[in-house]
């Protein structure tokens, strides 16, 4: 059985970019609500847990047909929730070690890159996520996935994320977008990222 992640700072503790108003419904409603939609089909299908669920996505193939689509929505739900989660902190950090050699290779800064992830985040249309990727040659990637995609599914490990549905923003910031993403930088958090990154790469 796959555990809930506890959240792991306080639901008020990212005041005053995202308000505890904002945060409480997202994780205590949307979030669990995907988590047991996804236990219930894994039930429904006698699933017996032989795999993380990293690697679940690249194993859809071994449900009905009929079950994948719901199961693939609310695994993505988790997983980029998840890593939502991570990505801030009430007292936020860079990336540091090969992670930041590395966007520093690519992006020339950390600066330059947080303007192309701005940039790239502004430019999804609808509901889904900005994501910073690496490849198997690790190599960093920015991508924009729609909905509950997650970039498992592609091969791609996912390292740092922007939650980009509305709900993850509204009614603080209303329909100003641009505001919350310019705001989010201020408790992000690249711990995960750059401690997933060297184990990864070393």
């Amino acid at each position: 059985m796959y555990e809930l992640m506890k959240l792991p700072y306080g639901i008020n503790s990212l005041e005053p970019q995202i308000d505890g108003t904002v945060m409480d419904p997202h994780y205590n409603l949307l979030y669990k609500t995907y988590y047991n939609k996804l236990m219930e089909e894994l039930r429904k299908n006698n699933y017996n847990f032989q795999y993380s669920l990293e690697e679940l996505p690249q194993h859809i193939e071994e449900f009905p047909l009929v079950d994948r689509g719901v199961i693939l929505h609310n695994l993505g739900g988790v997983l980029n929730h998840n890593l939502y989660w991570l990505s801030m902190n009430p007292s936020p950090s860079a990336p540091s070690g090969k992670l930041l050699e590395k966007i520093n290779s690519q992006f020339g800064s950390f600066n330059n890159f947080v303007r192309d992830y701005t940039a790239r985040a502004q430019f999804l249309i609808g509901s889904g996520y900005t994501t910073l990727v690496t490849n198997a040659e690790g190599e960093l990637i920015i991508i924009n996935m729609a909905n509950q995609e997650t970039p498992y599914s592609y091969n791609l490990t996912p390292l740092f994320t922007i939650d980009l549905w509305e709900h993850a923003y509204y009614p603080q910031y209303l329909n100003d977008k641009a505001s919350y993403i310019n705001n989010f930088w201020q408790k992000a958090n690249f711990d995960y990222a750059s401690n997933k990154y060297k184990e990864m790469f070393g």
